[in-house]
């Protein structure tokens, strides 16, 4: 008797997608599903990251990185074969754009994901600020409170509710940062390139002008391009009775300019999340007590960092399958 074999036809699995990831992700779930779906070569953790890249750069099909780090050029130039730069943050001025652009290589980030965060962050800041909560907070910890029980031994502190605040850049966040800050029945006034026709808050085109006019001024700008904006001149404006909020970009403030406007009481105090040379901050600005501090982390909620995360996955998603990101900024 003949046995008749069968011989069964069934498609090749096709090779998982190569991705390089230039910065962690914090959020377990996410990196479950990158790990899932594609081949992830995390830079990071490389021990000599160039050499790796000449041996698989030409692999890559798609990056992930951070606002912060952004890619250069140089390296983009070692992947030919990159479809897509997902940015986890809303920082680009790291990417070189125009390169991107030149090349049609989409570079997507997270717009929209920070917001509520950054906002809620900023007014945080304003209110430690203004009320000496970390001061306070010290106060009490080192024992301090037992040995100086008297009211007296804890300055008076600034009332938030009412103040004038000006905010620097109504975009997403200026804006968000707005609503919360008219609920404390706060005046709001706002500088950007252009009044805005569906806002009810004063436009106020010069940022010194905006100073004067205000007990806070509050930095939600991206402004990738603009530097040291907040030079003497704007602090000295914003007065001894003024306070300083960034939750944009450190390089905004003139930090020599803002240490001797602190040091000589020319404004009353700031609460900033972002510096000129992170992680560096200089020592004069952490020995203030008049500053309230963060290491860059007005994102940092597991709610924002997993929506973060979704859209970085969409973006590799709908570029790996041959179409334009929804959130690309390049293409």
């Amino acid at each position: 008797m003949r046995t008749r074999f069968l011989t069964r036809h069934t498609e090749p699995h096709a090779m998982p997608h190569q991705i390089l990831q230039l910065n962690p992700i914090l959020i377990p779930a996410i990196n479950e599903q990158l790990a899932a779906r594609y081949t992830v070569h995390k830079l990071f953790e490389q021990a000599d990251p160039q050499a790796w890249l000449r041996e698989h750069g030409a692999a890559i099909e798609a990056v992930i990185t951070g606002g912060h780090t952004g890619i250069s050029r140089a390296m983009l130039e070692q992947l030919p074969a990159v479809k897509v730069v997902a940015v986890n943050g809303v920082g680009t001025d790291a990417v070189d754009l125009a390169y991107c652009r030149a090349r049609g290589l989409p570079v997507t980030a997270t717009l929209g994901a920070l917001t509520e965060d950054v906002a809620d962050l900023a007014i945080g800041l304003l209110i430690a600020a203004c009320r000496n909560l970390c001061a306070g907070d010290r106060f009490v910890r080192d024992g301090l409170w037992e040995l100086h029980p008297q009211p007296s031994a804890i300055p008076l502190a600034r009332r938030f509710t009412g103040m004038r605040v000006g905010i620097v850049g109504m975009g997403r966040v200026g804006r968000a940062v707005a609503v919360r800050a008219a609920a404390f029945g706060c005046p709001i006034s706002y500088t950007d390139l252009r009044a805005m026709d569906d806002l009810p808050h004063r436009f106020v085109p010069g940022l010194v002008d905006l100073a004067r006019d205000s007990d806070a001024l509050v930095l939600c700008a991206a402004a990738d391009q603009a530097e040291g904006i907040v030079n003497a001149a704007v602090l000295e404006a914003l007065g001894p009775r003024g306070f300083l909020v960034n939750v944009a970009r450190g390089r905004l403030v003139n930090e020599d300019d803002l240490t001797a406007a602190i040091a000589a009481g020319r404004i009353a105090g700031a609460g900033l999340d972002v510096f000129v040379d992170e992680p560096r901050v200089p020592q004069a600005l952490r020995q203030s007590e008049r500053l309230v501090l963060q290491a860059h982390r007005a994102s940092a909620t597991w709610e924002t960092r997993t929506a973060m995360g979704q859209m970085v996955l969409d973006s590799l998603a709908q570029a790996l399958a041959g179409g334009r990101p929804v959130m690309s900024l390049t293409t």
